[in-house]
C-alpha cells in the first residue's frame, strides 16, 4: 500500500505533503488577536450607529472579514495548488471584470472620490484589494512558464531580449492592470502591485537591466501620476515639508506623530488612548498603527514589529523550501505584499513616508483586505506542508 502511493506521488497524481508552519500560523494569530482588541478600542470612540451601536464596527470586521478570511483561508489551505494554478487566469479575469464593474451604475459606488467598491445589497467589497493575491499567483504562474520554455539566447541582445524575452510581455501585462487603479483611482494599491511584481520578476532570474528598466519606468509613471492631481502632489509636499498646512492637508500626519509620541515607553493602556475621540482622523483603518503605539507604547511597539518580523522571516523561508518554481515564486510574492504594506502603512503613518490609504495587514479595519490576506495565510501554509525536504 505504502509503495502505491509513493508510486502515485511520484507520477504527481498525489502531492507529496508535511505539516504546516505552524510559527508562520501562530504569527498571524497573534495579529489578529491585537487587531481586534485595538480595534475593539477604537470601537469605542466612534459615532453611535442606530444598528449596531457603539460595536458595530467591530462586530462588522469578525462577521464580513474575519470569519468568512478563516473558512476561504482553510479552503485555500486544503486545495490542491496544481488545481488553483489551473484556474488562475480565470480567477483574473473575473477580478478584472469586477474591477469594471466598479464604474456601472448601481453596482459601484464611490466614497471620498474614489470608485473602488461594489455595493450589492447590505455586502459591499473592494475588489482591488483580491486583485492584490490573484496577480501575485498569475505572475508566479506567468514566470514560471518563462522560466520552464526559455531557450538559450544570444548574449545580451538587446532587441531580442526586450521584443522576444519576457520583459515586453510583463510590461504590457502590469500596465493593462494599472490602467484599471489608475482610472478609480487607486495609486497606492497600484504602487503595492507594481513592486510585489516587480520583486517577483527579478527574483525570477530575469536580466537585471530589466529590473533597472522597470524601477526606472515606475518612479517616472509614479511622478506623473503626482502631478497630474494636485492631492498626491500635495501629500508630498507634506512629506518634506512637515508644516505645510498643519490644520488642513498635514493635520492627519500631525495628529498621527503626537499620537505615537504620547504612547511613552509602556503606553496608556488599551481602551484608554484620548487621541481617538476626534483628534486622530481615520483612526480604524489608515491611522490604527498610532492608536496601537498610543496605548501600548514603545514596548508594544517592538512586539507587533517582531511578529511580523517573524512572519517575514518564516514566509521567505517557505518561499526557500517550496518544492518547485511556482510555489517558490507565489509564496515570495504573497510574504512581499505583506510585508510592503506593513512598511508602507507604518511609515507614512510615522511621517517617514508619503501619507498613503494602505491598511495595516491583519490590524486595520476593513474586511476585502482582511479576507484576501487570509486566504494569501492559507496559500503560504499550503505551500508550507509541500517543501521539497518533507517526509512521508
Amino acid at each position: 500500500m505504502k509503495k502505491k502511493k509513493i508510486d502515485a506521488i511520484k507520477t504527481g497524481r498525489i502531492e507529496k505533503t508535511g505539516k504546516p508552519d505552524y510559527f508562520l500560523l501562530a504569527s498571524v494569530t497573534a495579529l489578529l488577536i491585537l487587531g481586534i482588541l485595538i480595534l475593539a478600542s477604537v470601537a469605542t470612540a466612534m459615532p453611535k450607529t442606530q444598528s449596531g451601536g457603539y460595536t458595530y464596527f467591530l462586530f462588522h470586521q469578525i462577521t464580513n472579514g474575519l470569519i468568512p478570511g478563516i473558512i476561504l483561508g482553510f479552503i485555500a489551505f486544503k486545495i490542491s495548488i496544481a488545481l488553483l494554478r489551473k484556474w488562475i487566469p480565470f480567477l483574473l479575469l473575473g477580478n478584472l471584470a469586477l474591477m469594471l464593474a466598479v464604474f456601472i451604475p448601481g453596482i459601484g459606488f464611490s466614497l471620498r472620490g474614489a470608485t473602488r467598491w461594489i455595493g450589492i445589497g447590505s455586502i459591499s467589497f473592494q475588489p482591488s484589494e483580491f486583485l492584490k493575491l490573484i496577480f501575485i499567483l498569475y505572475v508566479a504562474s506567468w514566470l514560471c512558464n518563462k522560466v520552464e520554455n526559455k531557450q538559450e539566447t544570444t548574449a545580451y541582445s538587446f532587441k531580442k531580449d526586450f521584443m522576444q524575452g519576457a520583459l515586453l510581455p510583463f510590461l504590457v501585462i502590469l500596465g493593462s492592470v494599472s490602467l484599471l487603479l489608475i482610472l478609480q483611482p487607486d495609486i497606492s494599491t497600484l504602487g503595492i502591485i507594481v513592486l510585489t511584481a516587480s520583486l517577483m520578476y527579478f527574483c525570477a532570474g530575469t536580466f537585471f537591466w530589466h529590473s533597472i528598466l522597470i524601477i526606472t519606468m515606475g518612479i517616472a509613471g509614479l511622478l506623473c501620476l503626482m502631478r497630474t492631481a494636485p492631492y498626491r502632489w500635495n501629500r508630498l509636499m507634506v512629506f518634506f515639508h512637515s508644516g505645510f498646512e498643519p490644520m488642513g492637508l498635514g493635520y492627519q500626519v500631525k495628529q498621527a506623530i503626537i499620537t505615537i509620541g504620547s504612547g511613552g515607553i509602556f503606553g496608556l493602556g488599551l481602551g484608554m488612548g484620548v487621541q481617538k475621540y476626534g483628534f486622530l482622523p481615520q483612526p480604524m483603518s489608515d491611522s490604527v498603527f498610532a492608536v496601537f503605539a498610543e496605548e501600548t507604547g514603545f514596548l508594544g511597539v517592538v512586539i507587533l514589529m517582531s511578529i511580523f518580523l517573524i512572519f517575514t522571516w518564516q514566509g521567505f523561508n517557505i518561499a526557500k523550501q517550496a518544492k518547485d518554481k511556482f510555489l517558490q515564486l507565489t509564496a515570495f510574492g504573497i510574504t512581499c505584499w505583506i510585508i510592503i504594506q506593513t512598511f508602507v502603512n507604518i511609515s507614512a503613518t510615522a511621517g517617514m513616508l508619503p501619507l498613503t490609504g494602505i491598511p495595516l495587514p491583519f490590524i486595520s479595519y476593513g474586511g476585502t483586505h482582511l479576507i484576501a490576506e487570509l486566504v494569501g495565510v492559507g496559500i503560504l501554509l499550503n505551500i508550507s506542508k509541500q517543501q521539497k525536504n518533507c517526509k512521508l
